[in-house]
C-alpha cells in the first residue's frame, strides 16, 4: 500500500496495514468527539475489558481500511474484512499491547504535513 501513510501488523501469520483515512477518521471522531480525545478515552476507560474493546475496535477500523482500498482497486478480487471477533480470537492481550505502537504510528503517518516552502523571488529579503 503506502509506506508513508501505514503501519503494519501481523494477526495469526498475516499481515495487515493499518491506515488512517478520511473515512477512518470520520469513524473516530463519531465515536471519540476527534483525534485528539483518542488518547485521553483510551486511558481513562473504566476498565480493561473497555480498554481492550476500543483497541480491537481501532485496529479492525484501521486495518479494514487497507481492505477496503484493496477492494476499491481490485473488485474483481474482493478480500474479506476483519470483524472485531476475529481480531479477538486472533490475537491475546500481548499482542494488543503491540498493535497498540503501530496504532500510534499509523495515526501520526496519517496526520502529519509535508510543509515545502516555495523558492519564489516575492519572498527573498531585501535590503
Amino acid at each position: 500500500m503506502d509506506n508513508e501513510r501505514s503501519a503494519k501488523i501481523t494477526i495469526s501469520g498475516q499481515e495487515y496495514e493499518l491506515i488512517l483515512t478520511t473515512r477512518a477518521t470520520k469513524e473516530i471522531a463519531g465515536r471519540y468527539g476527534g483525534l485528539e480525545n483518542l488518547g485521553e478515552k483510551l486511558m481513562k476507560s473504566e476498565n480493561f475489558e473497555m480498554a481492550l474493546d476500543e483497541i480491537v475496535w481501532l485496529i479492525t477500523l484501521m486495518a479494514n481500511q487497507s481492505l477496503l482500498i484493496y477492494n476499491l482497486r481490485n473488485p474483481n478480487d474482493k478480500k474479506s474484512l476483519l470483524t472485531q471477533e476475529e481480531i479477538e480470537l486472533l490475537t491475546s492481550p500481548l499482542e494488543l499491547a503491540t498493535y497498540k505502537n503501530a496504532l500510534m504510528e499509523a495515526m501520526f503517518k496519517g496526520t502529519k504535513r509535508n510543509i515545502a516552502s516555495e523558492d519564489d523571488s516575492k519572498n527573498a529579503q531585501t535590503g
